[in-house]
């Protein structure tokens, strides 16, 4: 049975904040036919949306004509855990994400995800502009809906090696597809940087502290592993964060604030800062 639309939850905030994975916004999204998703959405601000979503062993989600997957942003998507085979349905293009790595794609690209391998999916999802500015169900409604989906692009068949140059909406991130930086006084890795949001993974050595600066847009940063401090500054009066494994920082647009190692291991985090990144 299909259930009706409904707006997610989006959790928003006055000042910096620390959302812990146990106190984040649960939600399920879907309904039988698009598949069912559980999400915890850690913020969804005037400016950038960030969730982390989970299917179990075998299971997906497609779309139906209440739950609709083309949206009007650019998007990153980050696997946790697990091995994700994203697909688009109308084009028959397919890729396949490991842990660890990340894909991006932009708007008006409809997208299906499969859990692949006999392990559960978990996903990172950072995505501007957000669902406040219209860019999610209330977009996708606008689009005309796909009756039929394809998983496969014949159009590539006696094309390979090489079909896929110039060609399809999704890019995978490895290693090598990163650009790295040291702009901040440690190790930055930039994923994704369009008009609407850039993404860049963070790596700090113990003891290793960031240069104090400040965003054009707000800031989402979520730990990937180790421990991490946050410590960031509003009218006057210090906030101090200490992050673990999923935690998350939200930073408002111009708010100064830096980045600490006290520990013994070093810290890696997945930062997201939407529209700009510079100040």
């Amino acid at each position: 049975m299909s259930r009706p639309y409904s707006p997610s939850p989006r959790p928003t905030f006055d000042g910096p904040a620390l959302i812990s994975r146990a106190g984040v916004t649960r939600h399920i999204w879907g309904d039988p036919g698009a598949g069912e998703v559980a999400d915890l959405i850690y913020a969804s601000t005037e400016r950038i949306h960030c969730l982390v979503f989970g299917v179990g062993v075998g299971g997906q989600f497609t779309h139906s004509p209440e739950f609709r997957t083309v949206f009007g942003a650019d998007e990153l998507l980050h696997v946790l855990s697990g091995t994700m085979v994203l697909a688009d349905p109308e084009t028959g293009e397919v890729v396949r994400v490991r842990q660890g790595e990340s894909v991006t794609f932009g708007p008006d690209t409809w997208h299906h995800a499969f859990a692949h391998g006999g392990e559960p999916l978990r996903v990172l999802e950072l995505f501007a502009p957000p669902p406040s500015a219209g860019t999610s169900g209330a977009y996708a409604r606008t689009k005309p809906y796909l009756e039929t989906s394809t998983y496969a692009d014949d159009s590539v068949l006696g094309h390979v090696p090489g079909a896929r140059a110039g060609r399809g909406a999704f890019r995978v991130v490895r290693d090598d597809d990163i650009v790295w930086r040291r702009d901040l006084g440690v190790l930055a890795g930039v994923q994704l940087s369009t008009e609407h949001i850039t993404v860049h993974t963070l790596e700090l050595d113990s003891g290793q502290a960031a240069i104090e600066h400040r965003h054009g847009g707000d800031e989402l940063l979520f730990v990937l592993r180790g421990q991490l401090w946050v410590r960031a500054w509003q009218d006057g009066k210090a906030f101090v964060f200490e992050l673990g494994p999923e935690d998350a920082a939200f930073i408002p647009a111009g708010c100064e604030h830096e980045y600490r190692v006290y520990g013994a291991e070093p810290a890696e985090a997945m930062v997201g800062i939407a529209p700009s990144y510079l100040p």
